[in-house]
């Protein structure tokens, strides 16, 4: 899978990409990840991609004609499955979008900045619009990489354990169960019994029943979904 992340801020994706299961990936040749620099698109000498709003109004926004040049340039090269836009206004990301754009092969990813991209941009360059919370951030960027790490943990081979992935929270509707590991007991602290017995079955709706009573507590509007 490929990800061509478009950003005004380049250098605040250096580190998530460069460590861990995001390195790994890339270094086993699953996932290509390029950081397009948006101001080598800029329409002058002084790097300008972004200008005052038409009307008026406090803050900037980043202008149509660098991004068209970016995507384009882009496009001229491959078909792309899918040019998300990371905007606080967009799709609440849940587990459900991260398996679909799992199984796409590329895509762009659009990071905003200032007050946001020209709306000509959204109406006729963009396919998804993506948020990963109700808050605001100092542009796209982060979001851009929690984005990419939730879909390329589950990308095939990437994890050594690939039923790892399959038990994470959310990837049948619930939040994982409990977990432990030793000492079996700390402190007085127990592991419970059944995780001790060897009886795969019990110990698999022991989970189960974890799992649900876990997300009754905690999230009940996904047993309600």
């Amino acid at each position: 899978m490929r990800f061509d992340i478009i950003s005004c801020q380049p250098d605040l994706l250096d580190s998530p990409f460069s460590h861990s299961i995001l390195k790994r990936a890339q270094q086993k040749g699953l996932v290509e990840i390029h950081i397009h620099d948006l101001r080598k698109f800029a329409i002058n000498k002084h790097g300008q991609i972004d200008d005052y709003a038409f009307g008026g109004g406090a803050g900037m926004v980043m202008m149509i004609e660098p991004i068209d040049k970016c995507i384009s340039e882009l496009q001229a090269e491959r078909k792309y499955d899918a040019i998300i836009y990371m905007t606080p206004d967009g799709q609440t990301l849940n587990q459900r979008i991260v398996n679909q754009f799992s199984l796409m092969e590329n895509v762009i990813i659009l990071c905003g900045h200032y007050k946001g991209v020209d709306e000509r941009v959204r109406q006729h360059y963009v396919t998804h619009e993506i948020s990963i919370g109700d808050y605001v951030l100092s542009g796209g960027e982060l979001g851009a990489a929690v984005l990419a790490d939730a879909i390329i943990r589950i990308i095939p081979g990437v994890l050594n354990d690939e039923s790892s992935a399959l038990t994470d929270s959310f990837q049948d509707g619930l939040l994982a169960p409990p977990v432990y590991t030793r000492p079996a007991e700390y402190k007085g602290m127990k592991v419970p019994d059944i995780l001790m017995s060897g009886d795969t079955p019990k110990i698999e709706q022991w989970r189960f029943e974890q799992a649900i009573e876990r997300t009754k507590l905690r999230r009940p509007d996904l047993l309600n979904e």
